[in-house]
C-alpha cells in the first residue's frame, strides 16, 4: 500500500488497517516457519506496510495531519 493511499485514510481506517496487516504478519511468519509460504518478499512488504501506517497514525497523534 502506498503511503499516498493511507493518507486519504481516517484515523479509525488506519487502526483497523494496521490490525489487519498485524494479523496477516503473523500468518505470513506462520506460514514461513512451516515452509508453505510461496512469496517470501511479501514477509518484507507487510512489515514496511506495518511501518507506514504506523508513521501517519503517529502523525496524526501528533497533530501533523487533521
Amino acid at each position: 500500500m502506498k503511503i499516498d493511499e493511507l493518507k486519504e485514510l481516517s484515523l479509525e481506517d488506519l487502526k483497523y488497517k494496521l490490525e489487519d496487516t498485524l494479523v496477516e504478519y503473523g500468518n505470513l511468519k506462520f506460514q514461513h516457519s512451516t515452509h508453505q509460504l510461496d512469496n517470501p518478499l511479501r514477509i518484507r512488504q507487510v512489515r514496511k506496510d506495518i511501518a507506514r501506517i504506523k508513521t501517519v497514525i503517529n502523525e496524526y497523534e501528533l497533530g501533523i495531519r487533521k
